[in-house]
């Protein structure tokens, strides 16, 4: 039986991408956070004799908004826990996928591509251009076998609700809240789908190496987004924005994902509107009970 090493196991993508992996026939190994801090060398000893196949690597720290209020925790994390990662796959021969995202800045072009720029605009971005370039080193200077995926927004159930989408969910559904506020209607995003993310990763596992975007090559508004879930749940509301644009702010990003189309054999199969059902369904499960 094939194993693989999820770091990042109990969070949002790593749940999920757990699920899946031992559904299809895989041995998975997952590593917590309470389990160790994923920069020391010492949290990854008990696995050096584990026979593992593949490594995915999604621990990290993830919120931008948290970033600016301490950008040293984002570094230490999202790059020194990668080096120690790409050291436990030197030693052991093991192929590494790295999830990576929110690298493109402004964008020069539309959709993005994987030869578009990347440029940091906030710490959590800087923290991961910085990680991607030690998978690239490892991968020049040791042979290092290296997949790196950039998903666009992810979203799906059990997302926290400090993200948009649950978010306004939430909200349209919250029969105390008589008017919906976010903090601004305009900027249109690229989101993917868990089920979607999750059967990129599991093709990463098949390939020696390479840089993909994984987006549904469509970008919606918040406002967009606010519609669609009064439409889809009958409820209707006024909604307004705070005026507030956050720093370095972008206002449209989406993917160009035809070579992970080409090279992964991956396409996203949900919906936007399929996507927000199942979101919905979750969250009305969850009031109820």
């Amino acid at each position: 039986m094939t194993t693989i090493l999820v770091t990042g196991a109990s969070g949002f993508i790593g749940k999920s991408l757990v699920a899946k992996l031992r559904s299809s026939g895989y041995d998975v190994i997952g590593i917590d956070v309470s389990e160790g801090d994923i920069t020391t060398e010492s949290t990854l000893i008990p696995y050096l004799k584990a026979k593992i196949s593949h490594v995915i690597h999604l621990a990290g720290k993830t919120f931008v908004p948290e970033s600016w209020k301490n950008p040293f925790d984002f570094y230490r994390v999202n790059v020194m826990g990668t080096v120690n990662i790409l050291e436990f796959c030197r030693k052991t021969g093991t192929g590494l996928t790295f999830v990576s995202s929110y690298l493109y800045g402004q964008p020069d072009y539309l959709p993005i591509d994987e030869l578009h720029p990347v440029k940091s605009y906030n710490p959590y971005s800087h923290s991961k251009i910085l990680a991607e370039d030690a998978c690239r080193f490892y991968k020049e200077t040791f042979g290092q076998k290296v997949v790196i995926l950039r998903p666009f927004n992810a979203y799906g159930p059990e997302q926290s609700s400090q993200f948009l989408i649950p978010e306004i969910i939430t909200r349209v559904m919250d029969p105390e809240i008589r008017v919906i506020e976010v903090m601004d209607l305009r900027p249109k995003r690229d989101y993917i789908f868990i089920d979607d993310l999750v059967s990129a990763f599991i093709k990463s596992i098949h390939v020696s190496s390479g840089c993909f975007n994984i987006g549904s090559g469509i970008s919606f508004s918040a406002e967009e987004i606010i519609n669609l879930v009064m439409e889809l749940t009958g409820i209707r509301k006024p909604y307004v924005s705070k005026g507030s644009e956050r720093q370095n702010e972008i206002f449209d990003l989406y993917a160009d994902n035809r070579k992970a189309l080409h090279e992964l054999k991956w396409k996203p199969e949900t919906s936007f509107e399929e996507g927000i059902t199942a979101c919905i369904d979750y969250i009305s499960k969850s009031r109820a009970g």
